[in-house]
C-alpha cells in the first residue's frame, strides 16, 4: 500500500505540500495540486483517517440520529445531508431513533463515544439529560427538523404556519367547515406546533377545532388509521381529515377505504410532509411540502460551521401548500394555478 512518501516522491514534491494538497490549504500552486492528485490516482493511495484523527483530534465524521429512517420525509432529509457532508468533506453516521427517546440517546450515546465532530439531531421528545449534558460540554450541536425549546443550539427547521393557513384558506374556499386534525406526539415540538397552527388558521374563520376533532397520533401509519376510525365513529364526523406527517395520512386513507368510503366524496384528507407516492395515490393527496433538502444542506453547513470555528446560524425555511384533489378540488382540466403556490398538481 502506497505511502505518502511514495506520493511526494512520485510528485516531485514534499512530504509536507502533500499534506497540504490533501487537507485542501490554500497556500499550494496549482502545479503542485496537480502533480500530487495525480500521484495519488496512479498509486491508489488512500489516507489513513484513522492516524489523522489522532493528530488533529477530529474524524471528519458527523453524527445524525432522526427520527424515523422509515418515513419518507427523513429518508430524503438523511440524503441531503449525507451529500452535503460528503460535498464539505465529512462522512455522516446515522442513528435511527424509531421516535423513541430511549433509542435515541443510544444513539447520541455510541455517536459520542466515537468521536464525533459534531451532531445533528431530529429529537424525539424536548427532555433529553443526555444531549443536554453534550450540549454543556461543548459538543458541536444543531438541531433540525425539531428542537428542544430553551436550548440553546441553532435550529434548522422548516415553518408551516402560512401553509397551515393557506390550507384552512383552501378548504374554507371549497365549502369545508367541519374540519379534523391527526396530531403529532405533544412531546415533539412539531406535534405542538402544527396543532397550534391548524387551531389559529381556523379561528381566523371563525371556525372552532372541538377536543373531539383532535386526535393524537405518533407520526406513524397505524395512528393515522386509528384516530381517522375515531373520527368517522362521531355523530357528526368531520368533513376533513388534517394529518399532521404524511404516514399518519396514509394510514386515514386505509381508514376510510376500509369502511368503503371514498376521498374526496365521503370526506376529504390533506397532509403536512409532502411525499412522492402522494402523486400517485388515488386521488392524489394535498399536502404541505416542506424543503427537505436545503434543511438537510442547511443544517450541515450550520454543523460544519460551528465545528470549524464560524459562527452558526439557526435557519427557517417556509413550507408551501401543494394542492391536488383530494379535498373536493376540480379535475385538472379545470383547476386554475393556485395563487398560493403559483402551481397546481394532480
Amino acid at each position: 500500500m502506497a505511502s505518502i512518501k511514495d506520493v511526494a516522491a512520485e510528485a516531485g514534491v514534499s512530504v509536507a505540500t502533500v499534506s497540504r494538497v490533501l487537507n485542501d490549504h490554500p497556500s499550494v500552486s496549482a502545479d503542485a495540486r496537480t502533480r500530487v492528485l495525480a500521484a495519488v490516482e496512479r498509486l491508489g493511495y488512500r489516507p489513513n483517517a484513522v492516524a489523522r484523527s489522532l493528530r488533529t483530534d477530529q474524524t471528519h465524521t458527523l453524527g445524525l440520529v432522526i427520527s424515523d429512517v422509515m418515513n419518507p420525509y427523513f429518508t430524503e432529509l438523511a440524503r441531503s445531508v449525507e451529500e452535503e457532508a460528503r460535498a464539505l468533506g465529512y462522512s455522516v453516521i446515522i442513528g435511527n431513533a424509531d421516535e423513541r427517546p430511549d433509542l435515541q440517546d443510544h444513539h447520541v450515546r455510541n455517536l459520542l463515544d466515537r468521536r464525533i465532530d459534531g451532531l445533528l439531531v431530529s429529537p424525539t421528545d424536548g427532555g433529553s439529560p443526555l444531549m443536554l449534558d453534550a450540549v454543556r460540554a461543548g459538543t458541536p450541536m444543531v438541531f433540525v427538523d425539531r428542537w428542544m425549546p430553551g436550548v440553546a443550539v441553532p435550529v434548522v427547521r422548516s415553518d408551516g404556519r402560512a401553509a397551515v393557513r393557506d390550507l384552512v384558506a383552501h378548504l374554507h374556499g371549497l365549502g369545508h367547515r367541519r374540519l379534523a386534525i391527526i396530531a403529532g406526539p405533544a412531546a415533539t415540538t412539531t406535534g405542538q406546533e402544527r396543532v397550534a397552527a391548524f387551531r389559529e388558521a381556523l379561528r381566523a374563520y371563525g371556525l372552532d377545532l372541538p377536543d373531539a376533532y383532535i386526535g393524537q397520533g405518533d407520526f406513524q401509519a397505524e395512528s393515522g388509521r386509528r384516530v381517522t376510525e375515531g373520527f368517522l365513529d362521531l355523530p357528526e364526523p368531520p368533513e376533513v381529515v388534517f394529518a399532521a406527517d404524511n404516514l399518519m395520512a396514509l394510514g386515514a386513507l386505509d381508514a376510510v377505504r376500509a369502511r368503503g368510503m371514498r376521498v374526496p366524496q365521503d370526506i376529504a384528507l390533506a397532509a403536512f410532509d409532502d411525499i412522492p407516492w402522494f402523486v400517485h395515490t388515488d386521488p392524489p393527496i394535498t399536502a404541505i411540502a416542506q424543503p427537505t433538502g436545503e434543511l438537510g444542506r442547511a443544517a450541515v453547513r450550520a454543523l460544519v460551521d460551528r465545528i470549524e470555528g464560524r459562527p452558526p446560524e439557526s435557519v427557517t425555511l417556509p413550507a408551501r401548500l401543494v394542492v391536488r384533489r383530494s379535498c373536493g378540488e376540480p379535475s385538472p382540466r379545470n383547476v386554475a394555478v393556485n395563487p398560493v403556490t403559483n402551481r397546481s398538481e394532480s
